[in-house]
């Protein structure tokens, strides 16, 4: 894929927004994850502050004891992470998991039976949450005020909120592939209607099919709609061309007759030098006439070329047949060489008369054999015509090939190889002249390139 596929803009659309989408989740489930852990903390730290309050009491002397501590077996392991204080006027209650430290909680106001919730340090430099309460313990002489503590180290909400972390990258990124692959998956299902037209264009350009299947989903239909409109004016344009060419030689006939038949009567009245100059003037003419009407007719084909597949062994047959009834060519041994699978990219029409002119020439000059072929090689495509004749002189070549040259001036072959070379150039070819491999003229036609043949 290239850097202006659509299917990898999308696919990298849809990576950019599964990435984005799963680190906000990652990051909204771990600050949830870490809420609920310290919520669940918090509670249970409150938890141990109700049992550490029921358990003060006074005792005989007037002065605050634990009576009953907390059950929990790291309040007496030392520097254990969790911890209870008790302070109250001239006492210090503490648990031995502070070993000879103490708490210092914030000197904030506390209201009797609230219960307030800090972050402080506390043994070791590590950070605590802390939750206490002040209450009043009823004595002898009165009421006693005493602050109760109970601390527990946050490094196990960390630690646990690390091992979650570590859990959730592995399940979104195994969440990120299944969500890539379905991602790949909706593309492919997603763009197998263009996919499906861009073979139907293929189609159309090889001549396979004159129309786009209109079953397109609602998105693409405008374009299919318009691309069999374009189709339908391009024929309509082609038919047209060939009409008027098709006209435009049907009114010349008579003209020409006309002239024709008036240099014969020239010709009978002793003035044969005239009839010879207007049956000059005619025959040129004439060739003007069908050179230029098919330059209507290829061009007008032209529009289409790409989209021409004609059986090129059917056409060569039938020249072949047509030829050989001829007075030359019963005496020529024609093989075609070409396979029947094999198609050309020209209109049925013109590859006919394309091949008729060469074949012609070929028979001609060929001495006892004719060769049709079809090579496709890694430059491209190309049909060759080979004779066992003389060849061609070098100085012929440049006649053959010029703008209405003729190998010959006499025969009835009308305007020579000009209008094969018309063909071929309105259908992006070109013919190439060489020794043959029996003995003659080699004509190759292939598909345009640098012409080894022009001159500077």
């Amino acid at each position: 894929m290239t850097r202006r596929s659509l299917r990898l803009r999308l696919a990298l659309a849809g990576a950019l927004a599964i990435c984005l989408a799963l680190a906000t989740a990652g990051a909204g489930l771990t600050f949830l994850f870490e809420r609920h852990v310290y919520r669940t903390l918090s509670d249970d730290l409150e938890t141990d502050l109700r049992q550490l309050i029921g358990g003060l009491e006074i005792d005989a002397a007037g002065k605050l004891v634990m009576a009953r501590a907390p059950q929990n077996p790291r309040f007496d392991e030392p520097l254990s992470g969790l911890y209870w204080q008790v302070s109250s006027e001239g006492a210090l209650l503490r648990s031995r998991s502070l070993w000879d430290t103490t708490l210092t909680p914030p000197q904030d106001r506390l209201s009797e039976g609230l219960t307030h919730y800090h972050q402080v340090q506390g043994p070791g430099g590590k950070l605590l949450l802390l939750v206490e309460r002040r209450i009043l313990v009823p004595t002898p002489r009165g009421r006693l005020a005493a602050r109760v503590i109970v601390a527990s180290d946050l490094t196990r909400l960390r630690q646990a909120r690390d091992a979650f972390v570590a859990d959730l990258v592995l399940s979104l990124a195994a969440l990120a592939l299944f969500l890539g692959l379905a991602t790949w998956l909706q593309l492919s299902l997603g763009l197998r209607p263009l996919r499906r037209l861009r073979q139907q264009i293929a189609e159309t350009v090889a001549g396979q099919r004159h129309r786009l299947a209109e079953d397109a989903p609602d998105e693409v239909m405008p374009l299919v709609r318009e691309v069999n409109q374009l189709l339908s004016a391009q024929e309509r344009a082609l038919e047209h061309a060939r009409s008027r060419a098709a006209d435009l030689a049907h009114g010349l006939k008579t003209p020409l007759a006309g002239l024709a038949g008036e240099a014969r009567t020239l010709r009978r009245k002793g003035d044969a030098e005239i009839a010879d100059a207007l049956d000059s003037i005619g025959e040129t003419m004439r060739r003007h006439i069908e050179r230029e009407l098919a330059r209507a007719r290829i061009g007008a084909a032209a529009t289409r070329s790409g989209r021409c597949a004609t059986p090129l062994k059917e056409v060569v047959d039938a020249l072949i047949r047509t030829l050989g009834r001829t007075e030359k060519g019963e005496k020529i041994a024609y093989v075609n060489a070409i396979g029947p699978s094999v198609s050309a990219p020209f209109e049925r029409l013109d590859l006919t008369e394309l091949l008729g002119n060469l074949l012609d020439n070929a028979t001609r000059h060929a001495a006892s054999q004719v060769r049709v072929s079809w090579s496709s090689e890694v430059s491209g495509p190309s049909i060759r015509i080979e004779d066992d004749g003389p060849g061609l002189d070098p100085a012929l070549e440049k006649i053959a090939r010029r703008r209405g040259g003729r190998l010959d001036q006499g025969g009835g072959a009308g305007l020579g190889l000009a209008i094969a070379t018309d063909i071929l150039d309105a259908y992006g070819w070109r013919m190439d002249f060489s020794r043959s491999t029996l003995g003659g003229l080699a004509v190759r036609l292939s598909q345009a390139g640098p012409d080894p043949n022009n001159e500077a």
